[in-house]
């Protein structure tokens, strides 16, 4: 690969510590030119700029934007924010990727539930599959449905793909910002009961996808399914959060219905605005909670550190590298 060739990187300009731009930094520091997909040219734009990306303002669901800053690619990292447009817009960049012909690799970050979601398993009877995840969900939710679309579409493509099954991730915001009410408060509320996660940090996350793009030969056609090295319930990770945060931390388990209820209302209609993402998301959220709460969370693969070669970070390493989690760390105890 050349300087002629920029690495393409979609959600740029997501949040300061979000997957795709930890990705675009590390790029940059080993010397490889990239071109970030954002949505507006606002300052997480101009920060990006600031950096040393070349800055793309497209839209994602918007075919002529997408070829258009696909001109001069090789290598392709698609990811973007839970909404019920994501199929349309990885749909869109799949076959602007296929009309120019000369795509080398095209590394899809998915979720771990895919090396689950089989054909065979989503069709089966209601009640078999509900005992299957867990008993308390009827199916997958709308944002995992989404993703094994993906993963079709992907394959029918024939590109040379890459796709990157991630757990649930160690800064998720129902998991640091979020829970920044209770924790002030020395409490930890999700309701997840006694059963145990594996959650990834970010960055172990971003420089595997990293290492994929630069050398993309090994990977193509693979499908990895990463989690953290801890498995864990609540009660256990308490502990890293009171690490964390210098104080006692007490993990209080919720009732799930009450907590996705509260969450939608309080939360994610606040945070999102639009309604119809805000329904998508509050959907996926709730079923994930139910998902973890059943026990289908409970798996733990070696992958992430085979990929690594190195030990992955843990939960307490990401909590206490977590912005808003220092400034509550350093704030006066109630």
């Amino acid at each position: 690969m050349t300087e002629r060739n920029p690495i393409l990187i979609t959600g740029a300009g997501g949040q300061v510590g979000g997957v795709s731009r930890v990705m675009v930094d590390m790029l940059l520091e080993q010397g490889h030119p990239v071109r970030a997909f954002v949505r507006r040219d606002d300052e997480r734009a101009q920060s990006l700029r600031e950096a040393g990306a070349e800055v793309f303002v497209g839209d994602l669901l918007n075919l002529a934007d997408v070829a258009a800053a696909l001109k001069g690619v090789r290598r392709i990292y698609f990811s973007m924010s839970v909404q019920p447009y994501y199929p349309d817009a990885l749909t869109l960049m799949a076959a602007a990727a296929r009309a120019q012909g000369d795509i080398e690799a095209f590394v899809h970050l998915s979720n771990y539930e895919q090396s689950y979601m089989t054909f065979e398993k989503m069709t089966t009877p209601d009640e078999e599959r509900r005992s299957w995840l867990g008993g308390l969900a009827t199916d997958w939710s709308p944002q995992q449905r989404a993703h094994w679309v993906c993963e079709q579409v992907l394959d029918w493509s024939g590109l040379p793909t890459v796709n990157v099954r991630a757990t649930m991730f160690a800064e998720s915001p129902h998991l640091t910002w979020m829970q920044l009410g209770p924790l002030s408060n020395g409490e930890l509320r999700l309701p997840y009961g006694s059963q145990r996660l594996a959650p990834i940090a970010v960055h172990d996350l971003a420089e595997v996808c990293v290492k994929m793009l630069v050398d993309p030969a090994p990977h193509i056609s693979k499908s990895y399914a990463l989690t953290g090295p801890e498995l864990k319930n609540m009660y256990g990770f308490a502990e890293d959060y009171t690490a964390a945060l210098g104080r006692q931390v007490t993990y209080i388990p919720e009732e799930v219905e009450a907590w996705s209820e509260a969450f939608m209302d309080e939360n994610l209609q606040k945070a999102l605005g639009d309604p119809a993402v805000a329904q998508h998301v509050a959907a996926h959220l709730g079923i994930q909670a139910r998902l973890v709460a059943g026990g289908r969370y409970d798996v733990l693969s070696d992958q992430l550190e085979t990929l690594l070669g190195r030990a992955p970070r843990t939960m307490r390493w990401a909590l206490q590298n977590n912005t808003r989690l220092r400034e509550l760390a350093v704030a006066p105890s109630q």
